[in-house]
């Protein structure tokens, strides 16, 4: 017998009319399971069901499900409020239905809605108090932390629970677990999700005392996370006694703690830290003066610039070539070539390259000048203790500026290149007072230009009035080059002070002044100013993005990206990709999409997915701005996806946005290796073919020069970071960045990338601060993690074969007539022709296909036989030496031999990846697989400096020495000596005597200038 499948609901709904109430339960109960088929036909009688369930006529469980019925309707028609409100009614009824078969989707919608109505009611009384929360939604949202608890779905409930406020149940999982990992989570979402920074600093402060005190016996992996809270919080007072309670018994990691805070923290912070610290007693004197010296900064700068140093692997030959194809006497070509060579010798001290090309050097004119001698700031960053020296030549003499033509280029640059120079190095008032003192006795605007923009980099964070002060009286002269100088400098000396004065001074001056130089210059201050302030800022960034002046605007956009960097905030997200299609102004149109990087960047999988259809928006503006957000988002990371979308866009039909995409991929392929990413070859050889190529727009050629640099910066040795290895912001480097943005108005902000340059090295110390020699194991195969091979010079004779190969059809036919010739003609002939034939043969061979079979003198082929052995022998780990570098994702691979002499006091890194020991297969694909997995949470902490445990303190240990910096005049090639950088003090008459030998005629007057101070 088959059953028929009921067809209607309304036998059923009709004994809701009976007057006998055994019928009305039964249809209630009845009615529940045919919902989900007749929900359109029970909707009719909702009124009545409401009215049923508030009858005092029914008992309590057929009142129940009276509201389990009308909960699952509203369900249906959409009204979800209205379901929930009827579902906290349902009481049991509802509980069975979660238990029930098929009501999956009913429940899950339901319970998301307690929560969210949970949530808002938390979040919209202050006090925190459950006075207006209906017992019966709190019921349920205590049930639901109690199932995941006892499933161990620890991380479900703390993500409720913060939305929430309801820290007790954190502090409730901690007390069940001892988990820290636990605490690092909690920690985490507050910071990198969209909470308000009161609730911030109360969710930190309540995790502070949670935190098990760190020792050096247990390794404690949450140093990262402590390390990370404090910066935070930023409070000196909550830092001081938790060094106190290491000292003198775990006095390493009192070091290590000391060196993680650097990594992140604010400047005035870490002088706050510097200052409380107590003097000590005779045994623990010697510590705390360590500790202060630590703190200071500039040990950390030392280490890094002796490591750079050390490690330079500058590929010369391919500067040498970018520089021998771009005409050096085209402004455009002279300052990309500066700035390759720049980013290139970042931090390296290295200044070869200025020393063997002083005649291209003395083609730079005017602001081309300004750039170059700024190079040596860049060059030369973190050497903080010669900076002086090293551009004591250029800098303005005690008796005034130089009347010398075009000295005030170089002079502004090297002031603008000592504030690079002491960047972030907490070398304090001395050059700070050198550079407010030049700037208030100068007379031209360049130099002024020059010392207002080193004054805001070396003064960053610092806030001192004194020198905002000269700033503004600098901006009030109102010289366009000056003021606008002043306007990055204000901001750049108020960073992240949120302050309302400064602010309305700068907006009311941007407003007065009819300076599109100043107006931008003032509008990307108060973007500085608002830093990190996320909510404070919102009412000056509304101020902003309602202004008429698209400048203002633009000033608007970075400031909403600044103030909420690194947070994923979805409603700064939204309000850019707004701005981003709606914008009545391209340039900001462009900064909206580019400052999608600076909220994202610390899920950098995302901007590819977010940016797809914008690279590919019918505006050339909108698709720069694509690239930009995904170069910087994305740096060092290597994301195939960003890469992907980048390649056809080195294609586009319009100059700058080719430029803006070579850029980016410098960016995101900078310390890739082949093996690691495929598209590192192919993007090499396309910027040599772009800068090669004569009939490339300028603008792209450009762009390319500065992919190389940014490819290669620090001599390879560094990587472009937005976030701290303990996973907080960095400041520099966010800063940086936005600066060197502005490079699309402005070259010389160009520099401000190197901000951003991030050392990547374990660099090993003992208790004494000094580098002891030892090795530890890199888990994977070292071509993952290898630096480039050197760039191999071009083959002229390759060229000139080329260029003798025949058509096809030409040699189809000479073919046919030698054939021909065989056949006809007799013996003799038919033993000399074969042999020509032959050798021909073997001539076409060995140069259309040297690759292909062996052919005599065809080193390709040899080579390929040599390479399939190695690859498939190739160890599956190696050792590494202490003071080498160590890519961010290499990190992972790292770890210490337990028979080793040092031992690190904290993990090198979070996210370790065991050794693969089964069988030859396994570490390929293992080593492989496993870097894309954690690149994109590179920072979780690890890598930099680490303190290391000697096992055997009795045992005599070798250290590496360190050299003293040599700033004297060293001899160049031809045996000349020349001072440093040496454009200076190169005398005119070399460059004379090289013009009038030559066999051109002499150059134009403009270009006989000296180069001088």
């Amino acid at each position: 017998m088959v059953i028929r499948s009921q067809s209607s609901a309304a036998g059923v709904l009709a004994l809701l009319q009976e007057p006998d109430t055994v019928f009305k339960q039964h249809a209630l109960k009845a009615l529940i399971p045919l919902v989900p088929q007749f929900w359109a036909e029970i909707s009719e009688h909702i009124a009545l069901i409401e009215s049923l369930y508030e009858s005092d006529d029914l008992p309590k469980p057929a009142r129940h499900n009276a509201a389990l019925l009308a909960s699952k309707v509203y369900y249906f028609l959409g009204e979800y409020d209205e379901a929930l409100s009827f579902a906290l009614g349902a009481g049991s009824a509802f509980q069975a239905e979660a238990r029930a078969h098929g009501a999956g989707e009913y429940v899950e919608t339901v319970i998301s809605n307690a929560i969210d109505r949970y949530v808002t009611l938390r979040t919209e009384e202050p006090s925190g108090s459950s006075m207006k929360i209906d017992a019966r939604l709190q019921a349920i949202i205590e049930s639901i932390f109690d199932r995941c608890i006892e499933e161990g779905e620890y991380r479900q409930a703390i993500g409720i629970a913060l939305e929430s406020h309801r820290l007790d149940v954190v502090n409730r999982i901690y007390d069940l677990t001892h988990d820290v990992s636990l605490l690092s989570y909690t920690m985490e979402a507050v910071l990198d999700t969209g909470f308000s920074l009161s609730y911030r600093d109360q969710v930190l402060n309540f995790l502070l005392p949670l935190f098990p005190p760190p020792t050096s016996l247990s390794k404690s992996p949450h140093i990262h996370a402590l390390a990370r809270l404090l910066v935070t919080l930023n409070r000196p007072s909550l830092v001081v006694p938790l060094l106190t309670s290491l000292i003198p018994k775990d006095r390493l990691l009192a070091y290590q703690f000391a060196f993680d805070l650097v990594e992140g923290g604010a400047r005035e912070f870490l002088q706050g830290v510097k200052a409380d610290l107590p003097m000590g007693k005779e045994e623990t004197q010697d510590i705390y003066d360590k500790l202060r010296k630590i703190l200071d900064g500039q040990e950390s700068v030392k280490l890094y610039l002796e490591f750079l140093k050390r490690n330079n692997k500058v590929d010369m030959l391919i500067l040498k070539n970018t520089k021998d194809v771009l005409e050096a006497r085209t402004s455009i070509y002279h300052t990309a070539v500066t700035l390759q060579n720049a980013f290139m010798h970042a931090g390296t001290t290295s200044d070869v390259f200025l020393r063997e090309n002083l005649e291209w050097l003395s083609l730079a004119s005017n602001w081309a000048k300004f750039s170059t001698t700024a190079a040596l700031g860049v060059i030369h960053k973190g050497h903080f203790e010669e900076g002086m020296n090293i551009l004591g030549p250029y800098l303005p003499q005690a008796g005034g500026e130089s009347q010398i033509q075009g000295a005030a280029y170089s002079e502004g640059g090297a002031l603008y290149a000592l504030g690079l120079i002491n960047a972030g190095c907490g070398s304090g008032q001395p050059v700070e007072n050198y550079l407010r003192e030049t700037m208030k006795t100068a007379q031209g605007e360049v130099v002024q230009h020059g010392a207002a923009l080193g004054l805001g980099i070396s003064a960053m964070g610092g806030r001192s009035s004194d020198a905002y002060d000269d700033l503004k009286e600098t901006l009030f002269t109102d010289s366009a080059v000056a003021g606008e100088a002043a306007g990055y400098a204000m901001g750049l000396v108020m960073l992240g002070s949120a302050d309302r004065t400064s602010a309305e001074e700068m907006l009311t001056y941007a407003r007065e002044t009819q300076h599109e130089k100043i107006i931008r210059g003032l509008a990307m201050g108060l973007a500085f100013i608002f830093y990190g302030r996320q909510e404070e800022a919102d009412s000056t960034i509304t101020s902003l993005l309602t202004e008429k002046d698209p400048i203002l605007r633009y000033g608007g956009v970075y400031t909403l990206a600044l103030a909420y960097a690194g947070t994923s905030n979805n409603d700064a997200v939204r309000q850019l990709l707004h701005i981003a299609v709606s914008d009545t102004s391209d340039d900001v149109r462009r900064a909206a999409v580019t400052s999608l990087a600076f909220l994202l960047f610390k899920n950098p999988s995302q901007v590819p997915r977010i940016v797809q259809l914008l690279s590919e928006s019918y505006n050339p503006h909108v698709r720069c701005g694509a690239t930009l957000a995904l170069g910087i988002a994305c740096a060092g990371t290597g994301l195939q996806d960003a890469v992907e979308i980048l390649e056809p866009m080195t294609k586009d039909g319009v100059d700058f946005v080719r430029q803006g995409a070579f850029i980016a991929l410098g960016m995101i392929l900078v310390q890739q290796s082949e093996a690691s990413s495929p598209s590192m070859s192919s993007t090499r050889a396309l910027y040599t073919k772009v800068v090669s190529d004569k009939h490339e727009d300028p603008m792209a050629r450009f762009g390319a020069a500065i992919g190389q640099g940014l490819i290669d910066a620090g001599g390879r040795n560094v990587t472009i970071s937005l976030q701290s290895r303990a996973g907080s912001k960095n400041t520099n480097a966010i800063v940086g960045m936005t600066m060197f943005c502005q490079f699309w108005y402005w070259y010389p902000l160009a520099h401000c990338a190197c901000l951003a340059f991030e050392p990547t090295a374990i660099i090993g110390l003992n208790e004494d601060l000094k580098v002891p020699k030892f090795e530890f194991v890199s888990n994977a195969r070292p071509s993952l993690f290898a630096y480039p091979p050197p760039a191999t010079p071009p083959k002229r004779e390759t060229f000139a074969k080329a260029a003798t190969a025949v058509l096809s059809t030409t040699a189809k036919v000479k073919a046919r007539e030698k054939r021909k010739a065989a056949a006809d003609a007799d013996a003799m002939d038919t033993d000399e022709k074969p042999e020509q034939k032959k050798d021909g043969d073997v001539d076409m061979k060995g140069e259309e296909g040297p690759a292909g079979k062996p052919t005599d003198g065809s080193p390709s082929t040899n080579a390929s036989e040599d390479v399939k052995p190695k690859r498939k022998s190739e160890p599956s780990s190696e050792n590494v030496v202490n003071f080498s570098r160590v890519t961010p994702t290499q990190l992972a691979y790292i770890s210490f031999p337990p028979e080793g002499r040092y031992q690190p006091v904290r993990p090198v890194s979070l996210n370790t990846v065991p050794p693969k020991t089964s069988g030859k297969g396994n570490p390929n694909p293992g080593v492989r697989k496993a870097p894309s997995g954690v690149a994109l949470e590179r920072y979780a902490g690890g890598g930099g400096i680490l303190l290391m445990v000697d096992e055997r303190p009795d045992t005599e240990a070798e250290f590496i020495s360190f050299e003293p910096p040599v700033v004297e005049p060293a001899p160049t090639e031809n045996g000349h000596a020349q001072p440093q950088a040496l454009v200076h003090s190169a005398r005119p008459s070399i460059h004379i005597a090289l013009d009038e030998n030559s066999p051109d005629v002499d150059p134009p007057e403009s270009f006989e200038y000296p180069f001088d101070s």
